[in-house]
């Protein structure tokens, strides 16, 4: 059987099953864009919870149109389940689990192994797989395509076949979501590139072709380090214009005016997200079985890593400044999404900041309008409060680390006592203001 002819017969006649494994920040909404163009798509997660939500039509991704969700379980282009043994019917898979790093800040591949594992045993031949989930170059040809071709029984490049395609979710972003958002692809063999081509671009409208996975790998990874690079040292250009008496925010003010040659980055508490705070400490991992020292990368991870460090010092010295100490103050944070006007608190920096102030024995309470609750890395557990003029005079300090569009400043300075301000949302010369 010509496997490859089938295939496209399927892609012609829109008679494709897409299974997407993962029903995440990425593979929901790509499920999603899958479904509106009338592609049947059947999506796996091992947690029945959002296997049960997705199925009822309840939309757990903001990023995600309400109507555009509701329309595509209403009329059964999008499907969830638990049941692995239903790979059987997609014609191509595509997998967005979690890839975080173990406690040794070394990838965890558990997730893609398990997928695989998973994928191998249960997959029909002439079956187009990619991964999106972010990871090390060399991890689709290296890891995946061992446990594939062993569980399977199947070939790469004759029985299936096998890419990359990095995801570029940007949460929060209104111009440019799953369908206009620019993709990279690349496969193990040319008919790989050809048929992941194709069904890519059932739902997405730009596909920027590479050469083979590693490329691809490697693409992601330069975006999001070039991002760490820049922040980081944006970062610590900050700490030193602080101690400097200069006005960081007005600098870079002023840079911006250079129409070539400069692109503005800002300073803040750290940076989160599943993506650049990880990056680095993928590359690094598959850098030093190369024998190759990323120094650049590796100082500019630390920086990022040290920056809640520098942001307690700023709170210690305000409140230091108006005859009080850490111990015993009551500190009112606002924001703890890691940028602003998400529901996402993953790997944000200001869930250690926290931990470190209340550490140091500070009442800790916080303000975030898109997130109810947090349980932050050293398990203290606190429910969002109302942002008031009664809470916000209450507290010794307020520190402000998320600049949600929520939050008004000049109602936020008339009634606090004392603001720290990370995320330069209040532009004032008060004396009870202290800014990054």
């Amino acid at each position: 059987m010509n496997y490859k002819t089938v295939i496209f017969e399927k892609i012609a006649n829109n008679d494709l099953v897409v299974g997407i494994f993962g029903l995440g920040y990425v593979g929901l909404p790509l499920a999603t864009s899958f479904a509106q163009s009338n592609v049947k798509v059947i999506g796996f997660d091992k947690n029945p919870e959002k296997v049960k939500k997705v199925n009822l039509g309840e939309n757990y991704i903001k990023d995600i149109n309400d109507n555009d969700f509701r329309e595509v379980i209403g009329n059964k282009s999008l499907v969830a389940t638990d049941d692995f043994s239903r790979i059987k019917e997609c014609d191509a898979i595509i997998i967005c689990v979690p890839t975080p790093l173990d406690i040794f800040k070394k990838p965890d591949m558990s997730y893609i192994i398990i997928a695989c594992t998973e994928i191998g045993k249960n997959m029909k031949a002439g079956t187009f797989i990619s991964l999106e989930s972010t990871t090390y170059p060399t991890t689709t040809e290296n890891l995946m395509l061992p446990i594939l071709e062993k569980e399977s029984g199947l070939k790469q490049g004759i029985d299936f076949w096998l890419g990359y395609s990095p995801e570029r979710v940007d949460p929060g972003n209104d111009t440019y979501k799953t369908k206009n958002t620019p993709k990279v692809f690349g496969a193990m063999s040319e008919d790989g590139i050809e048929i992941g081509q194709a069904i890519y671009k059932k739902a997405i409208q730009n596909i920027h072709v590479v050469s083979s996975p590693r490329v691809a790998e490697m693409v992601k990874i330069l975006e999001n380090t070039y991002r760490l690079i820049n922040i980081s040292l944006i970062n610590e250009l900050a700490l030193l214009a602080g101690k400097m008496d200069i006005n960081i925010w007005e600098v870079i003010e002023a840079a911006k005016t250079k129409p070539f040659g400069f692109q503005a980055f800002y300073p803040g508490p750290g940076i989160g997200g599943h993506c650049i705070p990880l990056d680095p400490f993928y590359l690094e991992y598959i850098a030093k079985l190369y024998d190759f020292d990323l120094s650049m990368i590796h100082t500019a991870g630390h920086i990022n890593m040290r920056m809640p460090h520098y942001m307690y010092m700023k709170i210690t010295s305000a409140l230091n400044k108006n005859k009080k100490s850490v111990n015993g103050s009551k500190v009112f944070f606002l924001g703890v999404a890691y940028k602003p006007n998400i529901d996402d608190e993953r790997e944000s920096p200001a869930l250690e900041l926290i931990d470190i102030v209340a550490n140091k024995g500070a009442l800790v309470s916080y303000n975030d309008p898109y997130i109810s609750k947090i349980t932050t890395h050293k398990k203290v557990s606190l429910n969002s409060i109302e942002l008031t003029a009664k809470t916000l005079s209450e507290a010794d300090v307020v520190v402000i680390t998320t600049n949600h569009k929520d939050y008004v400043a000049d109602f936020i300075l008339e009634h606090a006592n004392l603001v720290v301000d990370l995320r330069n949302v209040i532009d004032s010369k008060s004396e009870k203001l202290y800014k990054l």
